[in-house]
């Protein structure tokens, strides 16, 4: 039966991603005040505010541990992190696992992610315009404002050069 209703999710899926990327374009979110959240940490089950953030550019990418592409995506934004960090910035995961907090926790502590992961919910990906596949993530400026949106996997030079234009 799991089985079924995963085919089943699956292609409803495969079939409802091109008629909602023509509804919801990369631009949709950008120029917008990124939505407030609070979200429960992996690491340390703590609730993390956005408000907390503040004043920072912000690479916010929602990911699963069983997504392909974000795995790939995490060396480069493990070394955004490293680099950046200090200048402002922070790369923040936003965690669309259904498995359990401390299981999440496990697999980032096995890739060395240093950068805040979080469980994220239903209501904060429609607040960020919907998820409708990952990795999607959204650059954020210090102002607090969406200024571009990624769908799918992101070179590294790419990020670094539109990270480095919001901290300069």
């Amino acid at each position: 039966m799991k089985k079924l209703h995963t085919l089943f999710f699956f292609f409803t899926v495969l079939w409802l991603v091109p008629v909602l990327l023509v509804a919801v374009t990369p631009e949709s979110q950008a120029g917008t005040k990124m939505p407030a959240f609070a979200l429960k940490s992996v690491h340390d089950g703590k609730i993390v505010d956005s408000s907390s953030f503040k004043g920072k550019v912000l690479f916010l990418t929602f990911f699963g541990t069983y997504c392909p592409p974000c795995v790939a995506e995490m060396p480069s934004l493990i070394s955004l992190q490293k680099e950046k960090a200090s200048s402002g910035f922070s790369v923040i995961g936003l965690s669309l696992d259904k498995i359990s907090a401390p299981e999440v926790a496990l697999f980032v502590k096995k890739k060395g992610v240093n950068y805040p992961v979080l469980m994220a919910d239903l209501r904060t990906t429609m607040d960020f315009g919907g998820i409708y596949g990952i990795p999607t993530a959204f650059l954020v400026n210090k102002q607090g404002n969406v200024v571009k949106r990624y769908t799918g996997y992101v070179e590294h030079r790419v990020l670094e050069k539109d990270i480095r234009s919001l901290l300069n």
